[in-house]
């Protein structure tokens, strides 16, 4: 594990990253009230362990770097037409 200085409530903060294995990335989906299905899911690329913060119940903080994919299915009446 590496140390890491890291912004933890607006304050510098040091951390351990924390390599990780994917288990499961599912997808979430929602229809919305025009039609369209959109699906989104979020992608870890990596884990900070806060040093000396933690949870109420005793747990460790982590702070987790994400990317959000998002894909739509779209009714054809909502398309605009191609120029």
């Amino acid at each position: 594990m590496a140390k890491r200085r890291v912004q933890f409530q607006g304050r510098d903060a040091w951390g351990d990253e924390v390599e990780f294995e994917t288990e499961r990335e599912g997808w979430n989906t929602y229809v919305l009230e025009d039609g369209t299905r959109l699906k989104m899911k979020s992608v870890v690329s990596d884990v900070v362990r806060i040093e000396e913060a933690y949870n109420p119940d005793g747990t460790p903080v982590y702070m987790v770097n994400a990317t959000n994919v998002v894909s739509t299915i779209v009714p054809e009446q909502l398309k605009k037409k191609p120029e």
